[in-house]
C-alpha cells in the first residue's frame, strides 16, 4: 500500500458525496414508501443527476491514476522508445472527444440558461443539471494531462508498470 495521498482528491470526495446523498435519498424513499404507500418525488430526478455526478468525477479520478479500462497489448507490444508516442496519441484521442464533451456540454447548458428550461420531475431549472457535463470533462482532461506528464517523466513506473526496452 502507497504512503502517497491519493491523486484528485476533490474529484474522489465529490464522487463520495455524491454516492452517500444518493444511498441516504434512496433509502429514505424505501421507508417512506413502506411505511405511507407514498414516495418522495425527487429522489429519481436528484439520483440520476447525482450518479453523472459519481460518474464523471470517478472518470477524472481514473485518469489521474492511469485506471481507466482499455486494450494495452499495444503497450506491452511496442518497445520502451515508441511508448512516449503512444501516450501522446492517446492523450490527444482523450482530448478530441473530452474537448468536445465540454464545448457542446458548455452550449447546452448555456442554451437550458437562456431558455429558461425546467426539470420535468422538479421544476428546477435545468442548467443546473447540465452545467456539471462541461466543468467535469474538463476536470478529466486536466487529470488526463497530468496523467500523460507522469508517464512521460516516467514517474508512472514507480507503482509498478514496466515495459521492456
Amino acid at each position: 500500500m502507497s504512503s502517497r495521498p491519493p491523486k484528485a482528491r476533490p474529484e474522489r470526495t465529490l464522487a463520495a458525496l455524491a454516492l452517500t446523498v444518493i444511498c441516504l435519498i434512496s433509502l429514505g424513499n424505501v421507508v417512506v414508501r413502506y411505511a405511507t404507500d407514498a414516495s418522495f418525488a425527487f429522489t429519481e430526478e436528484f439520483s440520476v443527476f447525482l450518479l453523472v455526478i459519481v460518474t464523471f468525477a470517478g472518470a477524472a479520478a481514473a485518469a489521474r491514476d492511469n485506471q481507466h479500462i482499455r486494450i494495452e497489448l499495444i503497450e506491452h507490444m511496442l518497445p520502451a522508445r515508441f511508448l512516449p508516442v503512444l501516450y501522446i496519441l492517446q492523450w490527444a484521442a482523450g482530448v478530441a472527444v473530452l474537448g468536445a464533451a465540454c464545448w457542446y456540454g458548455y452550449t447546452f447548458a448555456m442554451e437550458e440558461y437562456e431558455w429558461e428550461s425546467l426539470s420535468p420531475g422538479l421544476g428546477l431549472p435545468n442548467w443546473i443539471y447540465v452545467a456539471w457535463l462541461p466543468l467535469l470533462s474538463a476536470a478529466i482532461l486536466v487529470r488526463m494531462t497530468q496523467n500523460l506528464i507522469d508517464r512521460l517523466t516516467g514517474r508512472d513506473r514507480a507503482e509498478g508498470e514496466q515495459h521492456d526496452a
